[in-house]
């Protein structure tokens, strides 16, 4: 598990690494790296909000394919930490949350005003949350060809599949999961 967690540590950083060369330049935000609790810039404080909103969407998805969200597999259960929810999102993370967030700061829809800079780092304002949350919906609500069963369904859609493909690996229907692959 130790070495697990060495290699994502080092995906992250290659992968964080990369963040600030596709945001355009012109928008006056910088990204030097993934930092969290709280957030030190605009992009890390979108970011924290998606996830957090996707770990929430995760959360759900679990309780309705019927697991307990709360024990995972990769992410450890600790007290109130919903680690199954924290492990359904992984595959999702960069399509959904990551995605978003370009989109919002490319678009130039977040702009300063959207957040506020307290005394440990920064946060959204309401609108800026309005925002957020809207391009988390639209990008939840696009369709897509299921790459394993061939139609047409939304992101939303894609979790609760997921789940319940977990769920028959873990019965025994399935012998290993079907991660989802959008090419």
């Amino acid at each position: 598990m130790e070495s697990l967690l060495g290699l994502e540590g080092a995906a992250a950083e290659i992968y964080f690494g990369r963040w600030e060369s596709m945001l355009q330049r012109s928008l006056g935000f910088s990204f030097q790296n993934r930092n969290k609790r709280p957030p030190k810039d605009p992009v890390n404080a979108a970011l924290s909000y998606l996830y957090g909103i996707l770990v929430k969407e995760m959360f759900c998805t679990a309780l309705s394919a019927g697991f307990d969200p709360y024990l995972g597999f990769y992410h450890q259960p600790h007290y109130g930490r919903p680690a199954l929810a924290l492990d359904l999102m992984e595959e999702f993370r960069p399509i959904i949350a990551d995605s978003a967030a370009l989109s919002l700061f490319n678009k130039k829809e977040l702009c300063e005003d959207h957040f506020i800079k307290t005394g440990i780092g920064i946060s959204l304002t309401s609108e800026g949350k309005k925002k957020v949350v809207a391009a988390y919906e639209q990008r939840i609500q696009n369709e897509i060809v299921h790459p394993i069963f061939g139609y047409k369904i939304s992101y939303r859609r894609v979790f609760e599949i997921q789940a319940r493909l977990l769920s028959r690996v873990l019965s025994g229907e399935l012998k290993e999961y079907p991660a989802f692959v959008v090419r």
